[in-house]
């Protein structure tokens, strides 16, 4: 009987469809992987902004990981948005639970694009301690790197030395920083690996407003390659270029009011 490769991503359902679980499914989808979602919070949201959050009762969330877990292995797993310390927890003893020692990429859901908080304040201290030693790779923005370190980032070598202070500091395997957020006509990433070597990753900026989901895209994109057999810098590579096309094919759709999402399916056409 024929196999193909899985993704399981755990993260909050956005209702317009351009991030979250949404996004993360057309991301493994179109890079022709089975998808399987376990959802940790519902938002009330559109491209304008985030009306209301309901977390799913950590429970349902580990029975919803649990019924994953027991019936498929998936060669990655995603985790964005938790939203509670609760679900945090409920996370890392599921997967411990079912003992799961596949690649897991984790984006650090902490502020939607429109601006709006998708964390509670006691939140990011328990994902520190629990989620952050067990994850392959770390995939925070430069404001979520900045809530992290409590340093300021305004140059390239500012985005190393909080990557390695995180690594150092909380047994992080390996982070990209994404630089979309920082100034200039370029978007530089940066990989920091357990060793505290690095490299760069750059793309010319996208003229676009509809940016909307584009770091579920990009960790989804990195679960993705890694459970194709790519090793993380491919990963890491093949998956920027994946959002860097998702990004231009968008560019001028103008359906949305505010920022739209990108184009997952640009390899289709």
């Amino acid at each position: 009987m024929e196999k193909i490769g899985s993704v399981l991503t755990i993260a909050g359902s956005d209702s317009i469809g351009g991030a979250g679980i949404q996004a993360d499914i057309k991301t493994i989808f179109s890079l022709e992987l089975y998808a399987s979602s376990c959802i940790t919070a519902i938002t009330a949201q559109n491209t304008l902004g985030v009306r209301s959050i309901q977390a799913v009762d950590s429970k349902i969330l580990a029975d919803q990981i649990d019924m994953v877990l027991q019936d498929i292995t998936p060669n990655a797993i995603k985790i964005g948005m938790i939203y509670t310390k609760e679900n945090v927890i409920a996370i890392k003893e599921s997967l411990s639970r079912n003992n799961y020692n596949g690649f897991i990429v984790l984006d650090p859901v902490l502020v939607a694009t429109s601006g709006d908080k998708l964390a509670t304040h006691d939140f990011l201290d328990t994902l520190k301690t629990e989620l952050f030693p067990i994850c392959t790779i770390l995939s925070p923005n430069i404001p979520e790197t900045e809530t992290i370190c409590n340093k300021k980032i305004s140059r390239l070598e500012d985005m190393v030395a909080c990557g390695k202070d995180i690594i150092t500091k909380y047994g992080v395997k390996n982070i990209l920083i994404k630089g979309g957020h920082g100034i200039g006509n370029d978007m530089s990433d940066v990989l920091i690996k357990e060793n505290l070597t690095y490299e760069t990753f750059t793309a010319p900026k996208v003229d676009s407003n509809n940016t909307h989901g584009t770091g579920c895209t990009l960790s989804s994109a990195i679960a993705s390659f890694l459970a194709k057999a790519n090793d993380l810098t491919n990963s890491v590579r093949l998956a920027k270029d994946y959002v860097y096309n998702a990004i231009l094919s968008a560019k001028d759709i103008t359906m949305f009011k505010g920022h739209g999402g990108v184009n997952h399916f640009w390899n289709f056409q």
